[in-house]
């Protein structure tokens, strides 16, 4: 025996440690196919990190791991989880989202087969420029073809790995025939700027992988040991990648839980992880149902509500912590008393607790208005996750636009956002006629600026203003080894754009200058890292509403419920418990969208270690109307030994 291998063992031994045994059983195995079905609270993030552990303890090599998560908030947890376990040993790791992932693997190999591996990436507000463009070319009016809507089917069709060609020959009306030819110019115009949409990443890596051979087998072999949490939220590009990637060594971990697939909206397919087992015959199946976040009245509530559903695998939670508050429901005459009620309860309970570790869950985000008037009332603070991010407020978006014209030399989508931050007396027809000279002439949007002179149909003072904003950014581009933060400072103090929000003199500039402080500081620390420019701008576009959630921020909570998952409270309001908002109105008739109402009721639920609300009022206002709503479906469903119901009127339970 050697002198290595009892450290190994006793390296080993740690890993392990508290582990539960299917937890244990889950991390020990080494290869073939897993599927883990882990329920809410199961510690699955604990598995999916000692597993990683495990593995390089074994003498796995860190390189050879790909770990997958939704959220970036995810993704650094887990590295830093590994990290306290292993040490250095983990940097080698492949710890990131699947957008992260496709974006390191098209940089990476994009110059080996001719194409541009500096793409931008375009956000959604960067989409609806295009598409609004692209349906004035086609003459189509936004009335019957709505940007979002035109880009919702597009978001379908790359979930699908369909192309335009694809989608046109799928059409079952004018309308969708439309939309492929739609689509086609999308894409082209996304061509134009050297640009890709969040679902292209995804997408392009796929056929990137299907299209040539020596990459394919290049990371096939690379990555021997692959394991995708949240597979149930995966839609088929995502199923697809993750197949090709697994082909060679079939070392395919899968953690999921189908009760808690609610991203049907967004492409994910269920079926990935329900045929799993036909995917991958020889694969073993180890279920977590020992649950560590809620108590057993909580669990026993969401278990019969989630059991109605017909597609599902079987599991019930369980926590040695038996008993419990029981769930409590209060019904109120109308809107403004549920809002009343729930911010009278949060400012009791917040005498014994943090007000960070109570949320309130709704099911649209339109419902939160009339509890942050109570709050506001009430003088409670609150944090709204899932409302206006940062990086999507004005002064920001504008900021970065500067950025992206340095970085992305024929971004003119951003010379569009741009060219009048601060007022330079250019418009639509100045931009046309500045990027139609770069095209033409093969030069960048900035060069073009600078020989404003040559462009044809500008006034002097047009020009005088292209040029000296040219010369700015031409200024910080030419400049060698200048930081994000340094090339950002320039930009605002030599652009205008701050002394025109100082001039301004109003609490909306003052805030907007706040806020550009704020993106400075968020710059230098990315340098302090040793990040460029691309890596912060890449960073800041595959951010996500969980990765911007701080949860040490003692703020009471609201989010819709889609954004809760993955997160917990010790107190939960789940607020309009109601035929019409949960389950919402589209989804009554219809089994399957009614199934991922439940699934979404059973993952808010879950959120609660200690107490759980439902509130539900009998009448609400819309527009002049008042209207009476009818108590939900899912409250009926729990027992009522596990309800204590507060109410008006009793008679609905």
């Amino acid at each position: 025996m050697t002198k290595a291998q009892p450290a190994r063992h006793s390296q080993s031994d740690e890993i392990l440690k508290g582990l539960n045994a299917p937890q244990r059983q889950a991390v020990i195995h080494m290869d073939g196919p897993l599927l883990i079905l882990a329920g809410a609270g199961s510690g699955k993030t604990t598995v999916l990190t000692r597993r990683v552990a495990y593995l390089i303890s074994q003498g796995v090599e860190p390189w050879s791991i790909l770990a997958i998560t939704f959220t970036n908030k995810a993704a650094n947890e887990l590295k830093h989880r590994i990290r306290a376990l292993l040490g250095d040993k983990a940097d080698g790791v492949w710890a990131m989202t699947f957008h992260a992932a496709c974006l390191r693997i098209l940089r990476s190999e994009y110059p080996a087969i001719g194409k541009n591996a500096r793409f931008a990436i375009m956000d959604t507000q960067d989409q609806l420029r295009i598409m609004r463009q692209v349906l004035k070319e086609m003459n189509l009016s936004e009335k019957q073809y709505s940007p979002s809507g035109m880009l919702r089917i597009i978001s379908s069709a790359k979930d699908k790995l369909w192309d335009p060609g694809v989608l046109a020959r799928n059409a079952v009306s004018f309308y969708e025939t439309k939309a492929a030819q739609v689509y086609a110019l999308y894409q082209k115009k996304l061509a134009e700027l050297n640009g890709m949409d969040f679902d292209d990443l995804i997408m392009q890596t796929v056929l990137l992988l299907k299209d040539h051979k020596h990459i394919r087998e290049k990371y096939q072999n690379k990555f021997k040991y692959i394991l995708v949490d949240e597979y149930q939220d995966t839609n088929r590009a995502q199923y697809e990648l993750t197949k090709i990637l697994a082909a060679a060594h079939k070392n395919l971990t899968v953690v999921g839980d189908d009760d808690q697939s609610i991203y049907n909206f967004r492409g994910a397919d269920l079926r990935n992880i329900l045929d799993f087992e036909e995917d991958y015959p020889s694969c073993k199946v180890i279920k977590l149902e020992q649950n560590y976040r809620s108590t057993q009245v909580i669990l026993d509530g969401a278990y019969h509500v989630v059991s109605n559903n017909y597609f599902r695998k079987e599991k019930r939670l369980w926590t040695p912590k038996k008993g419990g508050a029981p769930i409590l429901v209060v019904l109120t005459p109308n809107q403004d008393e549920e809002a009343q009620f729930v911010a009278d309860e949060v400012m009791r309970l917040s005498a014994t607790r943090p007000l960070g570790s109570i949320a309130l869950l709704y099911r649209t985000h339109a419902q939160s208005r009339n509890f942050e008037d109570a709050f506001m009332r009430a003088g409670i603070p609150y944090n709204i996750v899932g409302g206006l991010r940062f990086y999507e407020r004005k002064e920001i978006k504008d900021a970065i636009a500067y950025l992206r014209l340095i970085a992305y030399p024929n971004d003119y989508i951003s010379l569009e956002r741009i060219i009048n931050e601060p007022p330079r007396g250019l418009g639509p027809a100045s931009v046309r006629r500045i990027t139609g000279y770069a095209e033409q002439n093969g030069l960048s949007i900035i060069d073009a600026l600078c020989k404003i002179s040559e462009i044809p149909k500008l006034t002097r003072p047009q020009k005088a203003a292209a040029e000296e904003l040219g010369l700015v950014l031409k200024d910080v581009s030419d400049t060698a080894n200048i930081s994000t933060h340094e090339i950002m400072a320039h930009i605002l103090e030599n652009t205008g754009y701050k002394s025109h929000l100082i001039r301004m003199d109003s609490k909306e500039s003052e805030a907007r200058l706040e806020n550009l402080d704020e993106l400075l500081v968020s710059m230098r620390q990315s340098a302090s890292k040793g990040e460029t420019l691309y890596d912060y701008l890449e960073n800041q576009a595959l951010a996500s509403d969980q990765d911007m959630y701080d949860e040490s921020k003692d703020a009471c909570v609201m989010m819709s419920l889609h954004a809760a998952k993955g997160l917990e409270f010790d107190v939960v309001f789940m607020v309009g418990m109601e035929e019409g908002l949960l389950p919402h109105a589209r989804s009554i008739g219809d089994e399957d969208q009614l199934e991922e109402e439940r699934r979404l009721c059973y993952v808010g639920m879950t959120r609660a270690r200690e107490l759980l609300y439902f509130t539900r009022a009998a009448c609400r206002q819309a527009y002049n109307d008042v209207y009476f709503t009818v108590i939900s479906r899912f409250i009926k469903e729990i027992p009522q030994h596990l309800l204590e119901i507060h109410a008006f009127d009793r008679d609905e339970l």
